[in-house]
């Protein structure tokens, strides 16, 4: 992995009114890795992402992606990242073709509807409308429209959340392949198991402040340094591993 640094946060604050949600933070993300914002409801690490997707003014501090100042350089900031919609950002009506093809005219960034949603596994569907999709089916549609603008960097709003088994473990995979083919991934999640099996490092947030940051197995290492065991033995697989083990790895998409 190389080490250039491609977002660079120093002494961020966000307030609003009297209460500061964002408290002085400061940290890097490095080209190429998959970096994780983790965090309890609340602990700030929405609005973060949000001023560094240029979609929420900043109270302090500075912000450089791939180089860029946030101050001076949103519209070329807005031109290197690819941020996830959540599923109501999507016209339910319109075939995925036609969803393609009109954020490919935003972009001004020709796309070929097929090729894209191969890279998604829903090279099947093209003509179905977004509505028709699952769950799962909706999650990496909408991981494939933020690729349409060829980004150097992609932000990820828990797209695993609700999600079986089957569709989780296929949305990590694909997480991991599109890193492999050299585009940063930024990811929030509430399951820890996902952010320790996919991050390169993690940063833990906790009322506006950034309370450890480091690898997944550096932070379990010094946990355990600590005296920290569990209460019961830990074994080789877990339940999710015997399901997927039972019924397989394969989508269920219909």
């Amino acid at each position: 992995m190389e080490n250039r640094k491609i977002i660079e946060v120093r002494n961020l604050v966000k307030n609003y009114g009297s209460f500061e949600a964002v408290k002085g933070i400061s940290f890097e993300v490095y080209e190429g890795e998959i970096f994780g914002l983790l965090g309890p409801n609340g602990a700030g690490k929405s609005t973060t992402l949000e001023i560094i997707e240029t979609l929420r003014e900043k109270s302090g501090g500075e912000v450089y992606v791939n180089g860029y100042d946030l101050d001076k350089d949103k519209d070329k900031i807005k031109r290197i990242i690819g941020v996830q919609l959540q599923a109501s950002g999507f016209y339910p009506g319109l075939k995925l073709s036609e969803l393609i093809e009109l954020f490919s005219g935003l972009y001004n960034e020709p796309v070929d509807p097929h090729t894209l949603l191969k890279l998604v596994k829903l090279e099947d569907k093209t003509k179905n409308k977004f509505k028709e999709l699952s769950g799962g089916q909706k999650q990496r549609f909408s991981i494939a429209t933020t690729l349409i603008n060829k980004p150097k960097i992609i932000f990820l709003d828990e797209p695993t959340t609700g999600l079986d088994p089957q569709a989780r473990r296929n949305l990590w995979d694909l997480v991991k392949d599109i890193r492999c083919k050299g585009t940063t991934v930024i990811i929030t999640t509430h399951y820890m198991d996902e952010a320790e099996l996919l991050c390169d490092r993690v940063a833990i947030m906790d009322e506006g402040k950034i309370i450890a940051l480091a690898s997944p197995d550096d932070l379990i290492d010094h946990l355990v340094a600590q005296g920290f065991e569990r209460p019961k033995e830990v074994k080789q697989a877990n339940l999710e591993d015997v399901f997927i083990n039972l019924t397989g790895h394969a989508l269920r998409d219909e």
